[in-house]
């Protein structure tokens, strides 16, 4: 395994956290350890080098790598169940009897590779049901990821992914192989989705405000004014009575935040 110097070291999570809002400041074994294969490979022989590389060049395909080596894309179908609980039964019946334009606004922000807004539209489907035409209710999912996107867009999950989903729904929203254990999201699910590349450290300026915004463990690799900065961008867009929804083990700074907390990981726009 390459050792890194502490300046490079410094070098390289300065440069993370800038661009990408990720504080890698305690994590200098992580570092060496999922990076020294990917830097010998590239033909590099020091973190020197490939540091030098990184800063230097900013080239998108070994970013790219970089980031997916040092953060964990780990997710399934109804990962923290709670949440989309409660987006079923109280959230989306306020939406339902509230919105008058018959859109809903709903954003999966660091989406990975695509199983919560799915499952968001999974339940808006059972929600609405014969009445689904009706509404635009097609998702936003981002990602700064291209590989975790390449994978949401193609929907194809084994069935350890689909483990908390009941057979019903499995039969209903998914095509499975006949040769693996593989399962497709349906296409009537994955055209309710729209895919896009989106780094939650750039302004947010999309052309509509939020009903719900999901952001779930992905603060987990930020510190506490980077979080701070993140929330605020959210809160600015998000529609009045909105929510924001975060991972069960993050937590917000209640004092800079105007959005009101609800409970464990639940807040929401007065």
């Amino acid at each position: 395994m390459l050792t890194i110097s502490q300046q490079d070291f410094i070098r390289l999570v300065n440069f993370v956290k800038k661009n990408y809002g990720i504080d890698l400041s305690k994590k200098m074994q992580l570092i060496m350890g999922r990076l020294s294969n990917t830097i010998t490979a590239m033909g590099f022989t020091s973190f020197t080098d490939y540091v030098d590389h990184i800063l230097s060049s900013k080239n998108p395909a070994d970013l790219e790598i970089m980031l997916n080596k040092l953060t964990t894309n780990y997710t399934y179908f109804m990962r923290e169940e709670a949440h989309f609980k409660f987006f079923r039964d109280t959230i989306l019946p306020y939406l339902l009897s509230t919105k008058k334009n018959k859109v809903l606004s709903i954003w999966s922000a660091g989406c990975s590779s695509g199983e919560e807004p799915y499952t968001i539209s999974m339940i808006i489907k059972e929600a609405l049901g014969a009445q689904a035409a009706l509404w635009d209710t097609r998702v936003l999912a981002t990602d700064i990821s291209q590989n975790a996107l390449k994978a949401a867009k193609e929907a194809v999950y084994d069935g350890d992914s689909l483990k908390n989903l009941s057979p019903e729904w499995r039969a209903k929203y998914f095509v499975k192989s006949r040769e693996q254990n593989l399962y497709t999201v349906s296409p009537a699910i994955k055209s309710n989705v729209i895919f896009q590349t989106f780094n939650l450290m750039d302004p947010i300026k999309f052309r509509l405000k939020f009903d719900v915004i999901f952001c779930r463990n992905v603060m987990i690799y930020f510190d506490q004014n980077t979080k701070d900065g993140l929330i605020q961008r959210f809160y600015d867009a998000t529609s009045p009575g909105g929510y924001l929804l975060i991972g069960h083990s993050e937590t917000i700074n209640k004092e800079k935040t105007a959005y009101r907390y609800l409970m464990p990981a639940t807040y929401r726009k007065e």
